[in-house]
């Protein structure tokens, strides 16, 4: 009996080579990772907000910013003698019980940011943080996409042992 000849096209031959699976996915991976995502370029905005600090917390205790905005933080102490120090832009600020104090500053280094008491305030002094967000969270957004790419891998990989 002859061998009859195989209909399916010789890429998919190619396409069903672990290596050339493997490497194909490497790519996507890299490419996921790393090419620059669709910004709409947003114009810097003059931002203000009141945040009151009391009993070891802030409220509001995350904030949202755009890069390049004008950033105005209003801080208000409602017990005790507080601070407001953020990582990464090394400013602060201290306000006395019943006063109003101001920072501004301009939101330049994009990521996320803890601001902190700075001041002593109590037991729980430590505690006492809240969050800075400048732009967007990018790196959410490319490890579920990650994710996603693996689970395909991993079912190819099981295709290609069965």
């Amino acid at each position: 009996m002859l061998p009859t000849p195989s209909t399916d096209p010789p890429i998919f031959h190619k396409l069903m080579n672990p290596r050339f699976t493997l490497l194909l996915l490497v790519m996507a991976g890299l490419v996921m990772a790393f090419a620059p995502l669709p910004v709409q370029p947003i114009m810097p905005q003059e931002r203000a907000f009141r945040i009151e600090a009391g009993q070891f917390a802030y409220s509001p205790s995350e904030l949202r910013v755009n890069p390049g905005d004008t950033v105005t933080f209003q801080l208000v102490s409602t017990d005790v003698v507080h601070g407001l120090y953020v990582d990464g832009y090394d400013i602060s600020i201290e306000a006395d019980p019943g006063q109003t104090k101001i920072l501004s500053f301009v939101a330049d280094k994009p990521g996320s940011f803890r601001f902190r008491c700075n001041v002593t305030c109590g037991a729980m002094h430590p505690f006492m943080i809240g969050k800075l967000n400048v732009g967007s969270n990018n790196w959410l957004f490319r490890s579920i996409g990650l994710a996603l790419l693996a689970v395909v891998g991993v079912i190819f990989s099981v295709k290609q042992k069965a």
